[in-house]
């Protein structure tokens, strides 16, 4: 889909069917680039096709470890960090896992590179993550505007004691990037790797997928609680041989509240039960507001209300720090409520791919809506009558936006979406998908 085109909503009343998910973004880069610090060859299956994935993508073949796409969604990687290319130019768009894990990454590797991305890429705070690094022996500067990107990063010169520091309130994405690299560090010096997180640590959920991960790739990591973790001095990735990528769980929001506001049932197959993802909890979301969940291991069933018939949501007023990126789904879905919805501790939404909880209040008014908002809440009225608003969807160049706010295909009310194809970070055929479970 063009990034000049609009999508106009079609004015539905029910969703049904099956989607199988693409695969998660999250785990997806982590996989690649585990893989490529890995000794050994390792199969990838499952791995999302998207904007953010290519950019990780293009980024190790810069850096001398190509990936061999054997099928569709499936790449064998054969790891070796120890022989990078000394020094390179990575263009990482605006793909925060790519840029923040490979500024880790690539802090120990012993050469020389520069990080960029596009504007609000250099609008996205990275200073905590650097400061960490650099007092940790690390080597980076800012090109530009003091704690944001782009990076120049030299070669490091390890510091005594090995422990790193920090900020847990702004991004989990800093401690998945100290995490992953630690054990380049490890390995360097032989001897073990601590971190401590300072203060309360947010989107814990996006830590246990990392960790989990490393432990799938031969890294341990013991933890005290969420505040300090540690990588033994013998640790080294070793391949697994061959990894199975899960379906995006934050994706799946988008399907679950689709069965939860059209009657349903649809089936989202590529999560479940046994899923690692933190996101998976948005299936608790859609059943406090009146939906029904069936839980499958690697599926879950929805079967919920029909609001184009006027059923009525249950209003929430919930902490959402856990899941910020499924949270924007409630947000969409609480026009539908059966009264004021509020969205807690949504904080890191604001230097995400756009300012999030600007973006949501600005498109959910635009449709009718009285939307509040704080530092890091939101409150949604919900919207009926003759309050809806036909409205063209501004997107921010933001996926989440774009497929969140589809959710107003059951409104009486034409709503249009502009720059539908910025779903491509994460979801390229999304709204294809789409009009495929929603019926007029």
């Amino acid at each position: 889909m063009n990034k000049e085109q609009t999508y106009v909503l079609p004015q539905v009343r029910r969703a049904r069917g099956t989607v199988v998910l693409p695969g998660s973004k999250s785990i997806s880069n982590r996989a690649l680039l585990l893989a490529a610090m890995a000794r050994g060859r390792t199969e990838l299956h499952g791995v999302l096709e998207s904007d953010d994935t290519e950019v990780m993508l293009d980024s190790l073949n810069r850096l001398g470890i190509p990936a061999e796409q054997l099928a569709p969604s499936t790449y064998a990687i054969t790891g070796g960090w120890s022989s990078l290319r000394p020094q390179a130019e990575l263009f990482l768009r605006n793909a925060g896992t790519a840029m923040r894990s490979l500024t880790a990454a690539l802090a120990w590797a012993g050469g020389h590179y520069q990080l960029s991305g596009i504007e609000r890429m250099h609008e996205r705070p990275i200073g905590d993550l650097v400061e960490a690094l650099n007092q940790g022996g690390a080597a980076i500067q800012y090109l530009q505007a003091e704690g944001y990107p782009p990076l120049a990063i030299q070669p490091a010169t390890l510091r005594e004691g090995h422990c790193f520091q920090v900020k847990g309130n702004v991004s989990s994405q800093f401690l998945t990037a100290l995490l992953m690299a630690a054990p380049l560090v490890a390995q360097q010096t032989r001897q073990a790797v601590h971190i401590e997180v300072i203060g309360t640590l947010i989107s814990q959920p996006y830590i246990a997928i990392t960790l989990a991960m490393m432990a799938d790739f031969g890294v341990v990591v013991e933890r005290e609680g969420w505040q300090r973790f540690s990588i033994p001095a013998q640790a080294a990735y070793q391949s697994p041989g061959v990894y199975q990528v899960e379906g995006d769980a934050s994706s799946a929001s988008y399907f679950l509240a689709l069965g939860a506001i059209g009657g349903g049932p649809i089936e989202v197959q590529g999560v479940g039960s046994s899923s690692v993802q933190g996101d998976l909890a948005f299936a608790e979301v859609v059943r406090t507001m009146g939906a029904e969940v069936q839980y499958h291991a690697h599926s879950l069933i929805v079967r919920g209300l029909r609001v184009a018939q006027g059923d009525r949501l249950r209003a929430f007023d919930q902490s959402f720090e856990d899941i910020p990126d499924a949270a924007m789904t409630a947000a969409a879905m609480a026009v539908y409520a059966d009264g004021p919805c509020t969205l807690r501790d949504i904080g890191s939404w604001r230097v995400k791919e756009t300012d999030r909880i600007d973006a949501m209040q600005a498109e959910l008014q635009r449709i009718g809506a009285h939307v509040e908002a704080g530092p890091d809440w939101l409150r949604v009225h919900p919207v009926t009558g003759d309050s809806w608003r036909s409205a063209r969807i501004q997107t921010y160049d933001d996926h989440r936006v774009a497929m969140c706010l589809s959710l107003a295909a059951f409104a009486p009310v034409t709503v249009t979406i502009l720059d539908p194809g910025c779903v491509s970070k994460t979801f390229p055929h999304y709204f294809q998908v789409f009009e495929q479970l929603v019926q007029e």
